[in-house]
């Protein structure tokens, strides 16, 4: 059973095919736990032969690794028979064992530090770095990354990085846009309201949003949805488990924005899950479904450390979603009304 396929054509420039479940390559980066290559090659494996064919990477994840690890398993794939995005506005310099970022995130990584540059010159420095490790001679897809409070600090900093990015980096991306370069280019960030701020300052193809419009959060229906949806700006929802607690259910330790679930959150999901098994749906299947009922969405990015949660990634996509559970969402308050379903 091949995989489900969205195409986005903003541009009129022929666009871009995803596949509805996309590969998030962070954890190929040693993400909390070193993986060897062969474990990183068997997981590209799977997701090939099952019929993904849009993977996104970025410098920062494995501080290089993961797009080096990318680069082996890409070398022989056609290159029109997949979309590939990297990031932008952090570049990577050489560090000692002690004194590398990521210490306790990253595992058995190459040793380097991150800087962060959203000017024009970051941004071409940092892409001239990914094409070195990635290997191929295109990147469909450059979003800039992390230009939020959890990433930058605060939000001064934010507005900062956001003023650079826009004064600067981003006409780096709307030159490359016009040559024909790269045929979008967005933001990956994990707050709509500076996806918000981004489009409404420029000309945005595409935003990955991380964990901001899921089964447990629809906030982003307020105004940047809609937003998108009138500019026909294309979504990637990236973390639509929220760090995991949609996967893995209101247990305890289960973690919610990359901590542990307080009891409210746990109350929620308990909820949610209970509507889904009345109706013989798994909690994790519908998580992944829910984003795609939104006409914006052209491809879901959970994470996969190992080949059984790549093999659970691909069931969710192959899921089928009964219209009612979403109406019982609804009608008990556990999901927006103005929710497309």
């Amino acid at each position: 059973m091949t995989l489900k396929t969205r195409h986005w054509d903003r541009l009129g420039n022929g666009g871009l095919t995803f596949t509805e479940l996309g590969f998030g390559t962070a954890p190929l980066g040693n993400l909390y736990r070193a993986i060897t290559d062969d474990e990183a090659d068997a997981i590209l494996d799977r997701a090939w032969a099952a019929g993904v064919r849009y993977y996104d990477t970025a410098p920062l994840y494995g501080l290089g690794l993961s797009e080096t690890r990318l680069n082996r398993f890409l070398r022989d794939k056609p290159r029109d028979e997949y979309v590939l995005s990297t990031k932008v506005g952090r570049y990577l310099v050489p560090a000692t064992p002690e004194t590398r970022d990521g210490h306790g995130k990253w595992f058995e990584v190459p040793n380097r530090n991150e800087v962060y540059d959203y000017s024009y010159d970051g941004v071409m420095r940092s892409l001239e770095s990914s094409f070195e490790r990635l290997g191929v001679d295109r990147i469909d897809i450059l979003f800039a990354h992390d230009i939020d409070v959890p990433n930058q600090g605060s939000r001064a900093n934010v507005d900062a990085k956001v003023a650079q990015l826009q004064s600067s980096g981003y006409h780096a991306l709307e030159q490359m846009r016009k040559d024909g370069a790269i045929t979008a280019f967005g933001a990956g960030v994990n707050e709509w309201e500076v996806c918000q701020q981004l489009a409404e300052g420029g000309d945005y193809d595409l935003f990955l949003l991380a964990g901001r419009y899921t089964l447990l959060e629809q906030e982003a229906l307020t105004s940047f949805l809609p937003l998108c949806e009138a500019r026909g700006i294309g979504i990637v929802t990236g973390g639509p488990y929220n760090s995991g607690i949609l996967a893995t259910g209101p247990k305890p330790g289960a973690f919610y924005n990359y901590e542990v679930a307080e009891q409210p959150v746990l109350d929620r999901v308990a909820a949610i899950e209970r509507v889904c098994q009345s109706h013989g749906v798994k909690l994790v299947d519908a998580a992944f479904q829910f984003p795609l009922l939104h006409p914006c969405t052209v491809s879901v990015v959970p994470g996969g450390q190992g080949v059984a949660e790549m093999d659970g990634n691909l069931a969710a996509a192959r899921a089928e979603i009964p219209a009612a559970l979403w109406s019982d969402l609804k009608s008990e308050g556990l999901m927006r009304e103005d929710a497309p379903t």
